[in-house]
């Protein structure tokens, strides 16, 4: 949106003052560092989410500076002092995120701190950084739009951008609800970002590179240099979100056997029972026993080992009588000559009497 004679300045005392442009800029970053602590410093800690914030906001500027001088070089060539000046403006976004991408990185890696999640956190900031800066750029008088044939002559590209950030703040908070993997918020971004900076880029009034298509009429062109890079952006984005999601899903069938869920069992076992849980409840000891022949061979076939076994139990006698042991037989007697009544037999101790006195029933040889 072009303006002409608008005034950059909030507040301007002698040679120090104030723009719009890093007013916007600092009130996206206090946005994305409160968003940082609300979901980090629970997990992580405080003091390690404030030490990441300001890495992570140092090498984003270094690197959002460098991708703009390094994609305008005809006009830094000429105005070498205005390279570090960046309160005059002109950040790119995909260096804003590839330089605090890696700040991020060396900073988890030395902390020993997960990468991913604090990758996915990152992304609140980033796209209230799109839609408010662009109100600094509105301010700047830069990133204007082609020229068209249009009533409002040339394209406001600052507004598209702010329409394209409130889209993308839309979609993360709308994948935040659903819990997906570590990593995917922050891939899933980025794969709709290239694909919008893409269209969007087509309106700005940037350089063209290799080949230069120029519609007067509506007002876009093609090739700029983020439109180059773009495609290979978007491939690499698309492959690491889809790798984040696989490892989510691999992470959500490994969880049962994680959890160790009890009575759980490999597929084609049964489960053990539990401690005081058998199938079937021992009887008493002396109450019940299996039956046995005389010769001491248990009847039938001896059961396969996981075959239930079944036993045989006695009717307990009733209470108060006890087994009659069998009588001994008496001792045969000694032969005599005469026909003498032998004495009976005293019974031995636990047998029952012999019942009485009893005679030879054949007389001694003579």
């Amino acid at each position: 949106m072009y303006i002409p004679g608008i005034n950059p300045y909030i507040l301007h005392i002698g040679s120090f003052g104030i723009r719009w442009y890093g007013f916007f800029m600092a009130v996206s970053m206090a946005i994305g560092i409160w968003y940082m602590v609300k979901r980090l410093a629970g997990k992580l800690g405080e003091d390690f989410v404030y030490n990441l914030a300001l890495v992570a906001i140092v090498t984003g500027v270094i690197g959002a500076r460098l991708v703009f001088v390094l994609t305008n070089p005809g006009y830094f060539l000429q105005h070498l002092a205005e390279i570090p000046a960046v309160y005059l403006g002109g950040l790119s976004i995909h260096g804003a995120i590839g330089g605090g991408v890696l700040g991020v990185w060396w900073y988890c890696r030395r902390c020993k701190k997960p990468l991913w999640p604090v990758l996915d956190s990152t992304v609140y900031g980033i796209v209230w950084g799109i839609i408010l800066v662009r109100i600094g750029n509105i301010f700047n008088q830069e990133i204007l739009g082609r020229p068209s044939a249009f009533w409002f002559g040339r394209h406001p590209s600052q507004i598209y951008e702010m329409i394209m950030g409130a889209i993308l703040l839309y979609n993360f908070l709308r994948r935040s609800r659903q819990n997906p993997a570590d990593g995917f918020l922050f891939w899933n971004f980025f794969v709709w970002y290239t694909v919008m900076r893409f269209i969007s880029e087509a309106f700005r009034d940037n350089p063209l590179y290799l080949i230069h298509y120029v519609n007067t009429t509506y007002g876009f062109g093609f090739v700029t240099l983020e439109q180059w890079f773009t495609p290979l952006l978007f491939v690499i984005a698309l492959l690491a979100m889809r790798w984040r999601l696989r490892m989510g899903e691999h992470a959500l069938e490994a969880m049962p056997e994680a959890l160790g869920v009890a009575g759980a069992a490999p597929v084609g076992e049964e489960p053990v029972p539990a401690s005081g849980e058998t199938e079937e409840q021992s009887p008493a000891s002396g109450d019940a026993g299996e039956h046995l022949p005389a010769n001491g061979d248990p009847e039938g076939p001896v059961p396969a080992p996981g075959n239930r076994i079944e036993l045989a139990v006695h009717e307990p006698a009733p209470a108060g009588d006890e087994p009659e042991p069998p009588a001994k037989p008496a001792p045969k007697p000694r032969s005599t000559r005469s026909r003498r009544r032998p004495a009976a037999a005293e019974p031995e101790s636990g047998s029952a009497p012999s019942g009485g006195d009893e005679e030879s029933s054949r007389d001694a040889p003579r």
